[in-house]
């Protein structure tokens, strides 16, 4: 597969393909070493940019290393993730013309408060690499703690008290 990195629209830098790419077609695998999450937590604590694919036990990551590691997120994308006996490829999931940027949907699941801000620009943009699941879960705990905090008075007043000025 002939692959190139250079600027990308959507983030810094992404990767891109020389030629054509048929539907189906296994494009490239995400390497670099594995690394307990623990260990990747620790590691990028305070780096505003990591390469880390959760694999599907959850317990360790790959922490990217290689030509795939620049392919970007996308709420459209031209390619899908497959684990495959503790490997993850990247596979077209359309055909995919020569010169075109190779995306995926990151579909991050992470229970973490950074907002993952979208920049891939669809029509159909979640403006969040989150994935649908986890933004639908995210708004549910939303308004569970705002009607927690209307009913514990955290809105400005306290639930035995009026916010009327006394008149004395």
């Amino acid at each position: 597969m002939s692959l190139i990195i250079r600027s990308s629209a959507i983030h810094a830098a992404g990767c891109y393909t020389t030629a054509p790419i048929k539907k189906g077609t296994r494009v490239i695998e995400y390497t670099g070493p594995r690394i307990s999450k623990d260990e990747a937590d620790e590691k990028y604590q305070n780096s505003p940019t990591t390469y880390l694919f959760g694999l599907g036990d959850g317990s360790q990551v790959i922490d990217g290393h290689g030509t795939a590691m620049f392919i970007n997120h996308s709420c459209d994308p031209n390619c899908e993730t497959d684990e495959i006996r503790g490997r993850v490829w990247i596979t077209a999931i359309r055909n995919i013309a020569a010169g075109e940027e190779l995306t995926y949907d990151y579909c991050l699941y992470d229970g973490e408060d950074d907002e993952a801000t979208c920049n891939c620009g669809t029509a159909n943009c979640r403006k969040t690499m989150y994935s649908e699941d986890e933004v639908k879960k995210r708004a549910r705990a939303a308004k569970r703690l705002a009607r927690k905090n209307a009913l514990n008075g955290k809105n400005g007043a306290s639930p035995n008290h009026s916010n009327r000025a006394k008149h004395t």
